[in-house]
């Protein structure tokens, strides 16, 4: 990945709320902490945490629908951090599928009008073209003729269709980055593969960036190049897919791990489990390591100093003191 375009990159990136509290005081959940990742042209990250632990703030900061309170976004070699007034040009080239294919598509517009709508946003084609357009991107995407879902609205269709409308909505412009934010969590078991299958043929055709949001570090195997593992705001974990799948590091890789179901039992950890519960809140988080209160090989020092990123094997970097 070294050789490859640098697409987007993230530079030790933080994106907090503010939650009112009383009439003069706000709390901060600090939901993305200090994280840096870079995307290539044509590569799949994926970022990969239980709920809460920052990916789809991370996810939607990358694509400035967020903008960070710290650090620098860097797309195609300009800072767009805080990118003010005309944006268009950016919007164009960085595109989101939303989880939910249930409420990101509006019910009271067809699945042509859906589509449709970014290409007169962006003045993109006369009308006959922008059918053109339209009809590929269905046609890519699976859903076929055509002109059997151009008239339909999206509660006509199936939870795995309308995410096919979500992605193509996305495609018709034909960015160079991609956020698919859970694409599939929210449809049916048969259809995940599918969807994941077609996003990747779709890549590599288009040589997009992407990044592959999700909670099933399962589905990464299939889908991505490079895993980085999320725990409140912070990555603890990078490396290339099958070495992070093959020998996960940090306990908390190997808790997601553990509870992925797997029939063979040699491919099972033995070691000690991880403390069960819920993750500390991300409005206060521990000091030193954040995972700290659920590690069952936390020590003094790691309730007092947050570890740093260490190489222990090539490309592979992992933030926890049992590899210093």
């Amino acid at each position: 990945m070294k050789t490859m375009e640098v697409l987007i990159e993230l530079k030790n990136v933080k994106t907090y709320y503010f939650i009112p509290k009383g009439l003069f005081k706000t709390i901060a959940v600090r939901a993305v902490d200090g994280v840096s990742l870079t995307v290539h042209r044509g590569e799949t990250v994926a970022i990969v945490g239980e709920s809460g632990s920052g990916k789809t703030t991370l996810g939607k900061t990358a694509v400035r629908l967020l903008e960070p309170i710290a650090g620098k976004i860097i797309f195609e070699g300009k800072d767009i951090t805080h990118l003010k007034g005309d944006m268009l040009w950016f919007r164009r080239k960085a595109q989101m599928i939303f989880q939910d294919p249930f409420t990101s598509l509006n019910p009271y517009m067809t699945i042509r009008q859906i589509l449709e709508e970014p290409l007169i946003i962006h003045k993109i084609g006369d009308p006959s073209e922008r059918e053109e357009i339209i009809a590929k991107a269905l046609t890519e995407v699976k859903l076929s003729p055509p002109e059997e879902f151009l008239s339909k609205y999206p509660h006509m269709l199936s939870g795995g269709q309308r995410q096919k409308v979500g992605i193509a909505r996305a495609l018709v412009l034909r960015p160079d980055f991609i956020v698919a934010d859970e694409p599939v969590s929210m449809i049916d078991a048969s259809s995940r593969a599918e969807i994941l299958y077609l996003l990747r043929n779709i890549q590599r055709e288009y040589k997009m960036g992407i990044m592959y949001i999700t909670h099933d570090i399962a589905t990464t195997k299939y889908f991505s190049d490079n895993i980085a593992v999320m725990y409140l705001g912070k990555i603890v974990e990078f490396g290339p897919t099958s070495k992070v799948l093959k020998n996960p590091l940090h306990p908390y890789t190997r808790a997601l791990m553990e509870a992925v179901p797997d029939p063979d039992p040699s491919n099972r950890f033995k070691e000690r489990k991880v403390i069960p519960g819920e993750p500390p809140s991300p409005i206060n988080p521990p000091s030193g390591c954040r995972f700290h209160p659920r590690c069952p090989y936390a020590t003094e020092r790691c309730k007092k100093e947050e570890p740093k990123f260490v190489e222990v094997e090539p490309d592979h970097y992992v933030a926890c003191y049992l590899y210093e």
